[in-house]
């Protein structure tokens, strides 16, 4: 069992970025496909794919990669609240990563959505992650 699933996401997704894989798979839940839906969105994944054939189904993560350099375009993705320290944050305390450049995942009661965009709805809420 795990006790923190983020996490695990967070780090599978981090070690095959380090391992150089084009494609990881994930188990799914409701709050992961969030995250993935707003990593692709926000430009730092290809694609992705929700396989729900089995019970807990699964996601399929393409990773995205500079066609020249190879460089990854997550460079650090990292969790911010965990189940031990939950981190909150009004509007006007939002984080900034990378002084803007990079995104903060914000777990509001509007649902998930980026730092930015949280700022503009003037919502705060939960700091999932970050990501640069």
């Amino acid at each position: 069992m795990i006790t923190d699933p983020i996490a695990d996401y967070l780090t599978r997704i981090r070690n095959a970025i380090k391992a150089n894989h084009r494609v990881v798979e994930v188990p799914a839940s409701n709050l992961k496909k969030e995250i993935t839906k707003i990593l692709f969105e926000k430009g730092y994944i290809l694609n992705y794919k929700f396989e729900d054939d089995k019970a807990p189904g699964t996601i399929k993560v393409a990773l995205k990669y500079h066609p020249v350099t190879k460089l990854p375009a997550i460079n650090d993705i990292q969790r911010a609240s965990r189940p031990g320290l939950r981190r909150y944050a009004s509007s006007t305390e939002l984080p900034r990563v990378l002084n803007g450049l990079g995104i903060a995942v914000i777990s509001t009661s509007k649902g998930l959505m980026t730092d930015k965009e949280a700022r503009n709805q003037k919502v705060g809420g939960e700091v999932i992650c970050y990501v640069s």
